[in-house]
């Protein structure tokens, strides 16, 4: 969720389009905790959750 590509893109989309955006940028990535790599599957975003951040962003 910090320091990656995608998560840089959004701060600067966030900051110079601010007054232009319908809704909050919402970001779908793995969380900001380490983790093993046996819990891989369970670390990544899932369909589910992106699903849920559209409706999110959608409904806002």
């Amino acid at each position: 969720m910090t320091s990656g590509f995608g998560a840089e893109i959004a701060a600067s989309i966030q900051r110079r389009c601010f007054l232009h955006l319908e809704a909050p940028i919402e970001r779908v990535c793995g969380f900001d905790t380490p983790f093993p790599h046996v819990f891989e599957p369970f670390y990544l975003p899932t369909k589910w959750r992106l699903l849920d951040a559209v409706k999110k962003s959608l409904n806002y």
